[in-house]
């Protein structure tokens, strides 16, 4: 039964993403059509179906379906709002490091408190993605990241934690 339930929930995820991702292949956004054709259902479906058969063992390791919780995944797409300010914020200050040349480098270590390996995944990716930072190490065993600043701030946890962990913790743990 659990590998049932695994198998079906890595099958609707990767035919939801497929259909996301061919969202307007079947019609006109503009004539107000968003269709897919029936072969690009019948495609999508046999996808995921293969999709769902290699990789369900992987995508459900821990046997702990809370991701599946649509309040989670909206949480999820809310967290794309601060992670887009940050970054935002982070151009202008890379800009203006590169134009006055006031850098200092450092790596740095931060313990965020993330229990589940897709929240410290997330966080290691939106570290990442955050101009002038990059997540060089993560230590699975003491959840522990190494990050690369190109401006050393005073307390990177309390920056860390203050820009991401509490979002990240609301739907990841």
């Amino acid at each position: 039964m659990e590998d049932m339930k695994e198998f079906l929930a890595t099958f609707i995820l990767a035919l939801f993403v497929y259909l996301f991702l061919t969202l307007a292949s079947g019609g006109s956004i503009i004539e107000g059509s968003i269709l897919w054709s029936l072969e690009e259902i019948v495609f999508g479906i046999s996808i995921a179906l293969i999709v769902a058969a290699v990789t369900s063992h992987i995508l459900c390791r821990s046997k702990n379906f809370r991701m599946l919780s649509p309040l989670r995944w909206l949480i999820m797409l809310v967290y794309a709002i601060p992670l887009f300010i940050e970054m935002v914020k982070a151009n202008f200050d890379m800009a203006y490091r590169v134009i006055t040349g006031r850098i200092e480098p450092a790596i740095v270590k931060i313990t965020p408190d993330l229990k589940t390996d897709l929240g410290i995944t997330i966080l290691a990716n939106s570290i990442t993605l955050t101009p002038g930072t990059l997540t060089v190490e993560v230590d699975d065993e003491k959840s522990e990241l190494y990050i690369h600043w190109i401006k050393m701030r005073d307390d990177p946890d309390e920056i860390i934690s203050g820009r991401f962990v509490r979002w990240i913790r609301r739907f990841a743990e």
